[in-house]
């Protein structure tokens, strides 16, 4: 008896975003997926997913989210990649999805602080047994999450990577990927991103967010020489404060075939 042929890996799922529109497919296969977001819109904007359990719907997250806020919305929702990104950016990141229903949405909040999902940015997902789940992609370097700080395998060199995500801390943990502009810190981008104080301190490449403990998910990055900033924007569970005030903003140095990861 002949065996079946392994499963391979499939084409990205394209999603074009636009204010307030995200173009995601209706249906995913099971196993892993590469989700590219296409930002063709004026504002940020980015590609969040979490299964829903227990009859849940995408109206009962929209009324979670109102009160407990992404991380709290269901104890058991598993919340896979956001893809940050400038007006024509493309990012991309793979999650490993089991069969069942999910919500599709952008949590980022517009200038009047309006998250977008409030605003139409959002749809349901359905992920189909087909009982040939693709195989998750291989990573050329992990970074793992921890509390309250990020850890690589190995140092960064310019060039095309898979990074593997884990997530080994005790809470949920994300990280934005920002190329800093000269003379600028880690710091200057929280100035800009939390209350738009100063100019643009860099070019956002992407990032995972939020990753549940435990979770692992993998971030395509295409990078050139020079230094990044490396923040987590969420909550503590603790004391409410983000957890870059506890210490998970860190600089980063890629260079040219041996890559610095030196924390600043």
């Amino acid at each position: 008896m002949s065996r079946a042929a392994p499963a391979r890996r499939r084409r990205p799922s394209r999603s074009p975003a636009r204010d307030y529109v995200l173009d995601s497919p209706d249906t995913l296969p099971e196993g892993a997926v590469t989700l590219r977001l296409v930002n063709q819109g004026k504002e940020f904007h980015h590609i969040w997913i979490a299964r829903l359990e227990g009859g849940r719907t995408v109206e009962d997250v929209l009324a979670a989210l109102k009160t407990h806020g992404p991380c709290q919305a269901g104890s058991r929702m598993l919340v896979v990649p956001m893809l940050p990104g400038l007006k024509a950016a493309r990012n991309s990141a793979t999650v490993t999805l089991v069969p069942g229903n999910y919500i599709v949405a952008c949590l980022i909040p517009s200038p009047d602080g309006m998250p977008h999902l409030m605003k139409g940015m959002v749809r349901p997902l359905t992920v189909v047994k087909t009982g040939r789940p693709a195989p998750a992609p291989e990573g050329d370097v992990i970074m793992t999450l921890r509390d309250y700080s990020f850890f690589f395998s190995r140092p960064l060199a310019a060039g095309t990577h898979v990074i593997e995500v884990r997530n080994e801390g005790t809470q949920w943990h994300e990280f934005e990927l920002v190329q800093l502009a000269p003379g600028k810190t880690p710091q200057d981008v929280v100035a800009f991103i939390d209350h738009g104080i100063g100019s643009p301190p860099g070019l956002p490449i992407g990032g995972v967010s939020p990753l549940m403990p435990g979770g692992v998910s993998w971030f395509h990055a295409d990078l050139q020489p020079g230094r990044y900033a490396l923040i987590c924007f969420l909550p503590d569970r603790k004391d409410g404060k983000q957890h870059f005030e506890h210490g998970m903003m860190q600089e980063i140095e890629v260079g040219e075939g041996l890559a610095a990861t030196a924390a600043r």
